[in-house]
């Protein structure tokens, strides 16, 4: 697989953080170690002496999951203004810290950008961050620690990563879909029709933006995931926050697809094939236009999108 990435977070004792990141969709794999210290010799017994900050390497699914949304569940779990201490450990191999593969353009650019948006909203944050440097992996036991010991010790609330990692509003309640969608959305929404292709004045939409489910106004999709797949419909390479959206199996029409539907709305949507990209990472979400709303990126924070504008490049 080409569409694996790997980022590097320190958010205090590595038990905990492991454990919150490999409950999220998108992770595939996991190991702690010890980082950014002197040299390239240490271990549990001496980590405080090597001046190593006990961390996560994190391998994830570019497709599944972005570095953004990441980012986010990591802020979540760490007091990012604390200087060598989270929660009840102390010391400096329990600063916070984010570290991107050497030469990885990309990462550096998001990690930087992402910092820069938590500092304009709550200031000077005491997060480290830089290339990585001497990772050093864990002695064997700490690997998995909380699957092995399920009543050892944890500074994390593991049970946050059941939940939204963006807080709005936009709660979806039971409505009576007719009464709100025109005839083609509830066709294609409830009944899991297709429009006909090239028809969606959104196929030949590509302002900054988010496109969000028309019935819950949840978003789905960013503008910098959209691209031309020449099929006639909105295509996306991944989902704006990883958990939105719902994947099936769909035999119909003798075919085996795998149908995509919003999870605020339990609408159906389109389905997501293989055929994408390479450099995004291979998949294609085929999407009916008829079942999006597009809101502009300067519109968003009017809408109350504001908290989704850091997904839109």
């Amino acid at each position: 697989m080409n569409n694996i990435k790997i980022i590097y977070l320190a958010g205090g004792c590595f038990w905990g953080t492991e454990a919150y990141f490999k409950k999220l969709k998108g992770i595939l794999k996991t190991n702690v170690g010890y980082a950014n210290g002197d040299g390239d010799k240490t271990n549990y017994e001496i980590v405080s002496r090597t001046d190593h900050a006990e961390t996560v390497k994190i391998y994830y699914d570019f497709s599944r999951i972005s570095l953004t949304e990441i980012l986010l569940h990591y802020f979540r779990i760490i007091d990012p203004k604390s200087i060598n201490r989270q929660r009840n450990d102390f010391g400096r191999q329990y600063r916070t810290g984010i570290y991107w593969e050497d030469g990885d353009e990309e990462s550096e650019r998001i990690v930087k950008k992402f910092i820069k948006y938590e500092e304009d909203k709550i200031g000077k944050v005491a997060v480290e961050i830089s290339s990585i440097k001497n990772f050093v992996k864990a002695e064997d036991y700490h690997q998995d620690y909380l699957d092995k010991n399920p009543m050892g010790y944890c500074h994390v609330n593991l049970n946050w990563a059941d939940e939204p990692i963006i807080d709005d509003d936009r709660k979806f309640a039971e409505k009576n879909k007719r009464e709100f969608l025109d005839d083609l959305s509830y066709d294609v929404m409830e009944n899991a029709d297709t429009e006909r292709p090239f028809t969606s004045n959104l196929n030949d939409e590509y302002r900054k933006g988010i496109y969000v489910d028309k019935l819950s106004k949840k978003p789905l999709f960013a503008s910098s995931d959209k691209f031309d797949s020449g099929c006639g419909w909105p295509s996306f390479s991944r989902p704006i926050i990883s958990n939105y959206l719902e994947e099936e199996k769909d035999n119909s029409f003798g075919m085996i697809r795998t149908e995509v539907k919003s999870k605020s709305s339990d609408s159906h949507l389109g389905h997501v094939f293989n055929d994408g990209p390479r450099e995004t990472g291979g998949l294609r979400y085929c999407i009916n236009g008829a079942a999006l709303e597009f809101i502009p990126y300067e519109d968003m924070d009017d809408e109350g999108y504001s908290d989704y504008k850091i997904f839109v490049k």
